[in-house]
């Protein structure tokens, strides 16, 4: 019998909208316990960007919005009011019991409460404190607020995206899943991965300064470092790549299709199945530097004979040809598409509202620590009387009583 690779390690989660519930949301896939503390009565603010709604089993509506269901799996549903002495007296107590702390406040509000590092690292040493801003703890940004677009923008994200200049559409765009968000609850998860470690052979905990616009530099990768060296910032290019040519989209009868054709197997084979196979020894052609010389050459000629033929045929033609190749999807493409489908990409939970809920599997596959737990995004404060009994022994005298006071 396998067991989770995070089995015994409890997350307490002071963090709302996406990057720090993502976060958590990996945790808890691993196998951590993530107890996750909301607002009484108005919890996440996720629960709220909706549309689309989640529907019950009579068609109702729900409050849980799609957006909160996609990274709050996993999690034990509390509601606390941290505001209250007493409310951040359990916070505390959570703390003091707990291995790891998210929380994505502004700058300095936590402080106020006594629920900063600072406060809860004197009662629990060994607790690893992960705290996501989206300029960090320091710096003239520090105490301002930000959300995913503005990290794009200011990352120069959007510097690289889009349509070439004099092209239809052409400038700056925004990639259109919150990806700063999501990279940050990547990295931010690899850090606490990595301060656990760290724990093991210390015996110590230690606070993790985790920022979104941090995040969205380091995300830019070769085009920030090709800048560095050359000093010339990397050119849009649409649906373009910066590797060998071609690697992009392409226009057919129908649809569009994404090609690569980098390699000389690759080149070779794909001018075969477009029937040119002349172009590869063409000079202007043949190798990757020439292709890169003369670009605008080499795509408009290709433009060409892949708008005489549907994107289908021309897929079926390339992939014989072991030529990377892939249509456009849409979200109907993707989960019909065979391989998405093997791997089990999408699988289907049980929601006490819904009955069945389908939602994303993780990536992630380990052999000796499989993900096999899924369990339904919680309804706020679901478990609000389990955690305050099962974690801090609390009576149920205690529990109603923090509860008419309003504390939970």
């Amino acid at each position: 019998m396998s067991t989770a690779a995070l089995s015994g390690i409890r997350v307490l989660d002071l963090s709302r909208i996406l990057a720090g519930p993502f976060t958590t949301q990996l945790l808890g896939d691993l196998g951590a316990d993530v107890v996750k503390v909301e607002r009484p009565r108005v919890g996440d603010d996720a629960r709220t960007y909706g549309p689309p709604y989640l529907h019950d089993r009579n068609g109702e509506v729900t409050p849980e919005a799609g957006f909160y269901l996609s990274c709050n799996r996993n999690k034990r549903s509390i509601t606390v009011d941290h505001s209250k002495p007493e409310g951040a007296q359990l916070i505390r107590e959570l703390a003091a019991r707990s291995d790891i702390l998210v929380e994505n406040f502004r700058v300095g509000v936590l402080a106020k409460y006594g629920l900063d590092y600072a406060s809860l690292q004197k009662i629990n040493p060994r607790l690893i404190y992960c705290s996501i801003t989206g300029f960090g703890q320091e710096g003239p940004y520090s105490d301002r607020p930000g959300y995913d677009g503005v990290f794009q923008a200011m990352s120069g994200m959007m510097s690289v995206s889009g349509h070439p200049d004099g092209e239809p559409g052409a400038g700056p765009m925004k990639v259109g899943v919150s990806m700063v968000d999501i990279l940050t609850g990547l990295y931010a998860s690899n850090a606490i991965l990595a301060a656990l470690h760290h724990r093991a052979t210390t015996g110590t905990g230690q606070y993790i300064d985790m920022a979104l616009l941090d995040c969205g530099v380091a995300a830019l990768s070769h085009y920030a470092q090709n800048y560095l060296v050359s000093g010339t910032p990397a050119p849009r290019r649409g649906n373009g790549g910066f590797g060998g040519i071609p690697s992009q989209t392409f226009r057919c009868a129908d649809d569009e299709i994404f090609v690569v054709a980098s390699t000389p197997k690759q080149w070779s084979g794909l001018v075969q199945v477009l029937g040119r196979p002349e172009l590869a020894i063409d000079p202007r052609f043949a190798t990757v530097s020439a292709r890169i010389a003369n670009r605008d050459l080499v795509l408009s000629t290709l433009g060409e004979i892949f708008r005489l033929r549907p994107a289908r045929e021309w897929v079926r033609a390339l992939e014989a040809a072991d030529v990377p190749v892939s249509p456009v999807n849409d979200m109907d493409g993707v989960f019909t598409n065979p391989q998405v489908r093997h791997r089990q990409l999408k699988m289907t939970i049980e929601h006490p509202d819904s009955g069945a809920l389908d939602i994303l599997r993780n990536p992630i596959r380990l052999s000796g620590a499989p993900l096999d737990r899924y369990e339904a995004p919680p309804k706020l404060g679901q478990h609000t009387h389990e955690v305050l009994s099962q974690v801090l022994d609390k009576s149920d005298e205690e529990i109603e009583k923090l509860t008419a006071g309003g504390v939970v």
